[in-house]
């Protein structure tokens, strides 16, 4: 996968792993990718909160 410089700073800065680590090793894709669905769902909870306090 070709990524850019702006995804590797990223990337780099919410997870403290680069592309090359991620794609190399397993165990830290996976823990990334927990992360990411945890913070998915929180985020999905918290939408979801927000919507309901909102007058019809």
């Amino acid at each position: 996968m070709k990524y850019t410089s702006e995804m590797e700073k990223g990337m780099t800065q919410s997870r403290h792993i680069n592309y090359e680590e991620y794609g190399r090793k397993l165990e830290k894709r996976l823990e990334v990718e927990k992360q990411r669905e945890e913070e998915y769902r929180a985020a999905k909870v918290l939408s979801s909160e927000i919507d309901s306090q909102l007058p019809k």
